[in-house]
């Protein structure tokens, strides 16, 4: 049998969680992974175990980075918010105020809320697709933001801004403050927090990075026959519907990015535990650091955007920026609370905090998914795991 090293710390009530995580790799799924659980402002799980490459040569340590694909948009989601909640912007004002050209080709009512529920209908870069040099030059992504046309009326629907989101945000903050996403991340939440979480890694950093394998989407991305199993599969097999606009036609990224390079869709990396400490601030202080008040978390939990989506083709809930039970993605089966709030990656990290049980919950891995269109076996058993060691009314007599 393959033996893998683990290490790392579970307190006394959380023995389930550590337990699950080795029978994941016991099991065979995992190539290195880590997680980690805040409760009530303190980790009460921190572990970590495998390999960081293939290779199985470099152990996965405390500090390995993983690639987050989606949750990538869970950091710049937190960005914006503290920027808002600082500032006292409103979020109901055209975002065309700050950023006059977007405002153009049917989009002079489309409000930073819109944006964070989903519902601006600004989901397609087709016209522009997003390539590694206008991510490193940031202002071609910006104007093809700007020369976007809606989808759909904006706010009268929703589908997820998978492409789109995290450079919509970044534009806003760099409008309000001259710092783009990674930057003003860095700067305002990972230095306060001491986050190992980067939107674009500083340069010469010397990181310790995770190998990533490719999951069944990035295959997808790659060209990978899609089959049929479900609507959204068929549609990312069409080039000319809204999916595959929105997801593979808006991007001609075809080798893997300088890490140094900010990707606020897609491309950040972190630990588990920097992940999970910042979800911690965000429904509570973590060491005297509060990311966001109260009123703002309320909001964050608060459903805006319920129904079928249009881009992903599956049932979804969305509140102000991140993913909301219940969805194939972010299944309430998981044991996740109705205020419960995170991010699903496609590539199987998952990350959620609640703020009725003061919980943060945050797993990286590196093996990829092979599923798409439901949350990932491996995660959904930890999250199980760490439902029933905070609520022993879980647990089966």
């Amino acid at each position: 049998m393959q033996q893998y090293p683990q290490a790392g710390t579970v307190e006394d009530g959380f023995d389930e969680v550590g337990r699950v995580f080795a029978e994941n790799f016991a099991d065979g799924e995992e190539l290195g992974a880590a997680v980690c659980v805040y409760y009530r402002g303190r980790a009460v799980v921190d572990v970590w175990g495998g390999w960081a490459g293939p290779e199985r040569a470099d152990p996965w340590r405390r500090d390995t980075l993983a690639v987050l694909a989606s949750p990538t948009k869970a950091l710049v989601t937190a960005a914006f918010l503290h920027l808002v909640e600082q500032e006292g912007l409103d979020l109901d004002e055209p975002v065309g105020v700050v950023w006059p050209e977007f405002g153009e080709h049917g989009k002079g009512s489309i409000t930073p809320r819109m944006v964070l529920a989903q519902r601006s209908g600004v989901v397609c870069l087709d016209h522009a697709p997003i390539t590694p040099e206008g991510l490193r030059e940031h202002a071609p992504v910006a104007r093809a933001l700007a020369a976007a046309r809606p989808e759909w009326e904006p706010g009268t629907a929703h589908g997820y801004h998978a492409t789109t989101y995290g450079h919509l945000l970044s534009e806003l903050i760099r409008r309000r403050t001259g710092l783009t996403a990674g930057r003003y991340f860095a700067r305002h939440l990972a230095a306060p927090l001491g986050l190992d979480a980067h939107i674009g890694l500083p340069a010469g950093s010397g990181a310790h990075l995770a190998t990533m394998m490719e999951s069944k989407a990035e295959a997808l991305m790659d060209g990978a026959d899609p089959g049929t199993e479900l609507a959204m599969l068929r549609a990312l097999g069409d080039p000319g519907s809204l999916t595959h606009r929105a997801m593979i036609g808006s991007m001609r990224l075809h080798d893997a990015l300088d890490p140094e390079v900010e990707d606020p869709s897609y491309g950040a990396v972190a630990s588990a535990q920097g992940l999970a400490r910042l979800f911690a601030a965000l429904v509570g202080e973590v060491d005297g650091f509060r990311a966001i008040g109260p009123q703002v978390t309320a909001e964050v939990a608060r459903p805006y955007s319920r129904g079928t989506c249009r881009v992903v083709l599956l049932p979804s809930t969305w509140g102000l920026g991140f993913m909301l039970p219940d969805s194939p993605v972010f299944p309430a089966s998981a044991g996740l609370g109705p205020r419960a709030f995170g991010f699903d990656g496609a590539n199987g990290t998952f990350v959620f905090a609640d703020p009725d049980r003061e919980l943060a919950f945050a797993y990286v891995q590196n093996a990829g998914s092979r599923t798409i269109g439901r949350m990932n076996d491996r995660a959904h058993r930890l999250v199980e795991a760490v439902h029933r060691c905070v609520d022993p009314a879980r647990r089966p007599l």
